[in-house]
């Protein structure tokens, strides 16, 4: 079977299934695992799967993938990201983190820094930050989302609008070409939407794999975000539009030093 076969045939195999794994595929089609991961990153890069731990889904512009999928993807890029962004985080300052399995990877990151004071509707950051005995760490309420612990709904919204932080550092679910922040849940879009308007500076974090993913629901512009941190670099245009937005882009490499 060539190659341009066996591809066919797993997206076959996916949309029957909605996931497919590497070991099954490897089994299925009598090849290496190492063949199938080639072919399920070539999927990938043509936007027709998404690459998460031991294999793939289908891609969705309606429903976010589930969260321990999200959390096994581009683990060692989140990462990167995160520590990244977590050096221009000083000491003593206040910081709202958002939704979303990179700033998870930030929160870790931050578990080092002195006398911060970090708000959050993740509860998955507020448990990751207890380990941090100088970060006061305030929880604002809302709709628990039980999927993933985030809090969400016109009480987090209200609750937001109560404070003034330094910073904000939030992630998105997709970033479209024309530079906009997207994601699946109006009413988490609500919330990141008050978390900017709150925040005296504000940072996207995301990785590249948002850029082949597409979402209904607009939070805003990289126009809004003063620095973007990512793993690769930008469309050209979209990477001309964020200099004349004054968006600097951060871009770093998993695996390496930072």
């Amino acid at each position: 079977m060539s190659q341009a076969e066996r591809l066919r045939d797993i997206q076959i195999i996916a949309r029957r299934d909605g996931r497919v794994t590497v070991e099954g595929l490897a089994a299925h089609f009598d090849v290496t695992m190492q063949t199938i991961r080639r072919d399920l990153g070539d999927l990938a890069e043509q936007g027709k799967l998404q690459r998460v731990h031991g294999g793939a889904i289908l891609p969705s512009t309606v429903a976010n993938i589930g969260y321990q999928d999200r959390r096994d993807l581009n683990e060692a890029a989140k990462a990167a990201i995160a520590q990244s962004c977590a050096r221009d985080i000083p000491n003593g300052c206040s910081l709202f983190l958002n939704i979303g399995t990179t700033t998870e990877a930030l929160a870790r990151a931050l578990l080092g820094h002195r006398d911060i004071m970090v708000l959050t509707n993740n509860l998955n950051v507020a448990n990751i930050l207890v380990d941090n005995p100088n970060c006061e760490i305030i929880v604002v309420g809302g709709l628990l989302r039980r999927v993933d612990g985030g809090l969400v709904g016109t009480v987090t919204t209200q609750a937001i609008q109560q404070f003034k932080f330094d910073m904000a550092v939030i992630s998105c679910s997709a970033l479209d070409d024309d530079g906009d922040m997207l994601d699946y849940d109006i009413q988490e879009v609500g919330v990141s939407q008050t978390i900017l308007k709150q925040a005296r500076r504000s940072f996207l974090v995301a990785d590249q794999s948002k850029f082949r993913r597409r979402a209904p629901a607009r939070i805003g512009s990289l126009a809004q975000i003063d620095r973007f941190y990512t793993d690769a670099p930008l469309p050209n245009l979209l990477a001309t539009a964020c200099a004349g937005w004054g968006t600097s882009v951060n871009v770093v490499e998993a695996g390496k030093p930072q």
